[in-house]
């Protein structure tokens, strides 16, 4: 049986690396779960940093693997291409990193400097998914 969508090899390997990733989300699923239950410590402030980076990690990483199939489809080549099978795992390290990191530390109760990497984050989602629609809706 043949398939019905071919992934260029650029898409391909970076969709294999992405579905890897789900392992690392699925931890913190399970850190998440051990904040929420009490079996560890955290305050109030930390439980809400740790379910939004959570969140915000499964979401991404699954809009970046639609838009490895997207960026085959509109025929992106070159640096184009590069920025459009990256643009959206970029975000899916930079904003969870930005909520997990910027609430780490016994009893924090605000983000510290790394919640920059939250904005970061999403400046690269902005970009990719503004260029990427633009081009697929030429």
């Amino acid at each position: 049986m043949e398939p019905t969508l071919i992934l260029s090899p650029e898409a391909q390997s970076t969709a294999g690396i992405l579905l890897l990733t789900i392992v690392a989300v699925e931890f913190g699923g399970w850190y998440v779960l051990q904040l929420v239950t009490g079996r560890q410590e955290a305050t109030p402030f930390q439980k809400a940093f740790a379910r939004a980076g959570h969140a915000h990690a499964g979401v991404l990483v699954s809009l970046a693997l639609i838009c490895q199939i997207f960026a085959d489809a509109a025929g992106l080549e070159g640096p184009g291409a590069t920025l459009a099978r990256t643009g959206v795992p970029l975000a899916a390290i930079l904003i969870p990193g930005g909520y997990f990191l910027s609430s780490a530390g016994r009893g924090a109760t605000e983000p510290n400097r790394l919640i920059v990497l939250f904005s970061a984050g999403a400046i690269s989602l902005a970009r990719l998914v503004v260029a990427l629609g633009y081009v697929l809706s030429r």
